[in-house]
């Protein structure tokens, strides 16, 4: 095991469509992609798409929706540890002006504890805080076992707080800060209180804000996309997530600006994409969109 994601499995049915309907309208689909869909599941697969197959703990069902997402797995070479549920999430996307309308259905009432796995050789531990007790089992664990540990901070979660107390690097979207009243400054500065050794709040097309392991606060603007070119940007954080993942593990000495970096293009060219496994990156398309920028 060289690094575990902790989520929750959804399959995302992304439906490209001028407009939302209501009541009795009905409006027909200029393009659909089914693809696996969650936080840590797309991280994780993103980092294996780049090159490294990480283990993944997350939901599972044993019905039609769950043995797809298996497939998927397998052929991405995600090492799957299925926690079961009753039945299979779905988020049903629609992309539209560079936002995004969901309405997800999720099962995350757990009908096993979550499994032991031995961390030997693990170097990687990230968590979207789903799965609140396996994550916080996890964390310590890899707290005391010196194993960095990333957090996607989309939302304020019921164990948010207690978590970052043995997280490294927290990447935090924009809606915590207002979920927590706090401007994305002073987030940066909870965060490095909270023992963050790197601190960082997403802005979306704004770029991003974040701090250093000498707690110095820096900017990092987003990658220009033509507007005309941006087709879904669902995903784009989590693709972020699983990008700098790969580049830590690829390069464990490297600064952390240049993992931001490189996951910075990763996100830029999945929003060109509609769905998240059309969205994710080889190495060659993010070299050649940090080469587009002049990187």
């Amino acid at each position: 095991m060289e690094a575990l994601f902790i989520g929750q499995t959804y399959i995302d049915v992304t439906l490209l469509a001028d407009t939302i309907p209501t009541g009795d309208d009905k409006v027909v689909a200029k393009d659909y992609s089914v693809s696996f869909g969650g936080n840590a599941v797309t991280a994780a697969f993103a980092c294996a798409k780049l090159g490294v197959k990480p283990d993944l703990l997350t939901s599972h069902a044993n019905d039609w929706l769950g043995r797809m997402f298996s497939d998927m797995a397998a052929r991405y070479e995600v090492n799957l540890h299925p926690r079961p549920v009753k039945r299979s999430s779905l988020s049903f996307v629609i992309p539209n002006n560079g936002k995004r309308a969901i309405v997800r259905a999720r099962d995350d009432a757990y009908l096993h504890p979550y499994p032991t796995l031995y961390l030997d050789g693990c170097r990687l531990l990230h968590l979207d805080g789903h799965q609140p007790d396996a994550a916080i089992a996890y964390a310590k664990a890899c707290r005391e076992k010196g194993i960095l540990t990333s957090l996607d901070g989309g939302g304020l979660r019921s164990n948010t707080r207690e978590l970052l107390e043995f997280i490294d690097v927290a990447v935090v979207a924009e809606r915590l800060c207002e979920q927590m009243e706090l401007t994305p400054s002073e987030m940066l500065t909870y965060l490095n209180s909270r023992g963050c050794r790197i601190g960082a709040v997403t802005l979306g097309e704004r770029g991003m804000v974040w701090i250093d392991a000498k707690g110095e606060k820096r900017e990092m603007p987003a990658l220009k996309v033509p507007r005309a070119k941006v087709v879904d940007t669902n995903g784009a954080g989590d693709i972020f997530h699983g990008a700098y993942c790969y580049a830590y593990l690829a390069d464990p000495e490297g600064a952390w600006e240049e993992h931001f970096r490189f996951a910075r293009a990763a996100s830029a060219h999945s929003i060109q994409h509609l769905g998240n496994e059309a969205s994710l990156p080889s190495l060659a398309d993010i070299k050649a969109m940090r080469a587009a920028a002049g990187e």
